[in-house]
Order: structure tokens, then sequence, then C-alpha cells
């Protein structure tokens, strides 16, 4: 499959390491939905609105947001990134996104998640020593529901379903991806429900988690799932700037800072050091740093590691400022996302032609 190319936000709000300024949680929104708006003019195919509970983001409602977007773009999907949807209800979760696939015309997706940041599961009265059971449940009905009306169905943690009429239905068949992280019992799962599955890479080795795709294959082979739903994306943090000096210098500081400020660990967060930031900007890191071409290089070697068919950029993460973030998607639509359909497409042909 040729290469799809989107990018991602979480919606953080931290204050700028170089002017001191917080920007308004208006701000941060009206600011998303350009983003948005921009990345679908220049060709990107998916932008993602990730799901945080906490002051310090404003992307409680991806939905809505997304929603927001559906309005002033025309081609380009939109997906959340992720749902955390072990603290919610897939019944809910369903008739948002179907709401947003009728407003968009089919353009809607869900990433769904066990969530790394945490804060939603007491906010909504679930327990933490619940985690990995709440999502495979609510999982499985979600797509229970996708796929068919009216629904009965039982569990532990939600209301039994009698003959359910669940409205409004999607017209795309609303596609559902699992998100998982480096944990391979994930990998395992979306492979055996034969869901395309979504790699989160922050850092360390680029290869790192090449095994994760070798369970998810496995699992998907025995399962009997069918082959074109058997597909890899990779979300990764990264930044594309005119040169590879500028595009580390631009994002370097802002992804310190929110590491620091907006990581999901408790407390304080991490230090990151410019010197360690530029060891994992190198090619054998996992974020995606650089100049158009070094961008282009890096994804291929995901693509070859992993093969993946969809990269996901988060490249504002730490309140990287609008102007430098649109150029940014700029320049992922215009000089990257051509080069690497081209090069993709090729790929395609040729294992055709085999």
């Amino acid at each position: 499959m040729t290469m799809e190319i989107g990018a991602l936000t979480f919606g953080e709000v931290t204050a700028d390491p170089r002017t001191g300024k917080t920007p308004s949680a208006r701000t941060r929104l009206h600011n998303t939905i350009e983003q948005i708006r921009l990345a679908d003019e220049v060709g990107l195919d998916i932008f993602g609105v990730g799901e945080h509970h906490r002051s310090d983001f404003i992307a409680s409602a991806p939905s809505i947001i997304l929603a927001a977007a559906a309005s002033v773009t025309r081609n380009i999907k939109l997906s959340s990134a992720v749902t955390v949807l072990s603290s919610d209800d897939p019944v809910r979760v369903y008739e948002q996104f179907a709401t947003l696939d009728l407003l968009s015309d089919g353009r809607a997706e869900i990433m769904a998640g066990r969530g790394s940041y945490t804060e939603s599961f007491p906010l909504f009265g679930y327990d933490l020593q619940d985690y990995s059971d709440l999502f495979d449940e609510k999982l499985e009905l979600l797509l229970r529901i996708r796929n068919h009306n009216h629904v009965s169905w039982s569990g532990r943690f939600r209301a039994a379903l009698k003959n359910a009429d669940i409205s409004p239905r999607a017209q795309s068949g609303l596609p559902v991806w699992q998100a998982v992280g480096g944990t391979p019992s994930s990998a395992v799962h979306a492979g055996r429900l034969g869901l395309p599955m979504m790699i989160a890479f922050l850092a360390g080795p680029i290869g790192a988690h090449v095994h994760m795709v070798d369970y998810y294959r496995s699992a998907a082979a025995q399962s009997g799932a069918a082959p074109d739903s058997v597909r890899v994306g990779a979300s990764v943090h990264g930044f594309v700037g005119p040169t590879s000096q500028s595009a580390s210098d631009t994002m370097f500081p802002y992804f310190s800072k929110g590491m620091k400020d907006n990581n999901h660990q408790r407390g304080d967060g991490f230090e990151i050091s410019r010197q360690a930031f530029d060891a994992q900007a190198t090619p054998g890191g996992m974020p995606v740093v650089g100049s158009p071409q070094e961008v282009i290089d890096k994804i291929m070697t995901y693509r070859q590691l992993y093969g993946i068919d969809r990269i996901m950029m988060q490249m504002g993460f730490g309140g990287v400022p609008q102007k430098e973030h649109l150029q940014a998607i700029e320049l992922l639509g215009t000089k990257v996302a051509p080069v690497l359909r081209q090069e993709t497409s090729m790929d395609v042909e040729i294992n055709e032609e085999r």
C-alpha cells in the first residue's frame, strides 16, 4: 500500500521556553483548527487529535475539535489519536464518531488505546487495576456496535444492551485502529482482532519495536484476519525544517519543555539534554527530525524495518509557535509526502510484479 502521511497533536498548553508566555485554551483550539485546515490544503492524508483530561491540554473532546475541522477541510481523514476507550462509553464513542463521519462525508476514524495518560480513569470512576480488562471489553463492544445494529450485549463494566438501536450509522464503516506502545500482548491483541495497528515511538533505537510487528502479523495470520486489514502505522515525534540544523534548533527547546511539563509521568516529567536530543535525531533514533530529505530517508527506514504504510508526526509538542508549526506542516505536505508516495507506490508495483 502507498504510504499515508499525516500529523497529530495532543493540544498541550505549555509556557513558551523563550518568552515565558502560556497560550490560552482558546488560542490553542483555534491554532489546532488552522493546523488541520493547512494539512488538508497541502495534501496530507490524515490528522489526529489525542484525548487528555488535564488543564495543560485542550483536547478533552477530540470529536468536537475534529467536527469543527470537518467544516473547513475537504479531503483529509480526521482521527482520534487516541480515544482512551478504557474510560469511555463505547456507545457514546460510536455515536460521536459516526456523527463526525457523516459531517465529514466519510472521513472519520477512531484510534483506540488503553491510554498512557491515566487521569481519565478516576475522573470517570474507573479503577486502574482494571486497566487491561476495561479496554478489552470496551473494544469488543465498540466493534460490535460498528458492525451490527441492533445490539444485544452484556459485560462487567457497563449496563447490558438489549436489542439497542444505536445511531446515527457511519457511512464509511468507521475504521478503527488499535494504538499500542511497546507491549507485545497489545500487538497480539490487535492481530487477533484483525485491526490495523498504530505503534507509538518515543525515544530509543529506531529498530527497538520490530518484534511487535512479528507478534502482530503472526497473531493476525493465526486468526484468519483479512489481509487488507493487517496494516501497521507509526506515530512519532518530529519536525521538518528547511535544513537539518533549523529543524533541530526549532524543535528541541519545545520538545524538552513538553517532556518536562506535559509528559504522562506523574510529578515533574523528565529532563532531556540537547546532547541526548541530538543523538535521537540521528538516523538511528526514533524521532523524525531534519530537512525534507532527511525526514524522507528516516520514514523510509521505518517502512523497511516495520512495513508501515502510515506515519503520523507530532511536530508541535511542547508548544512550538504557530508560525513554525505551520511551516513544518507545509513542508511535510509539499516536500516530503509527494516523494514518499512516489517511492512507496514503486514498492507496491514491484511487489505486484513478483
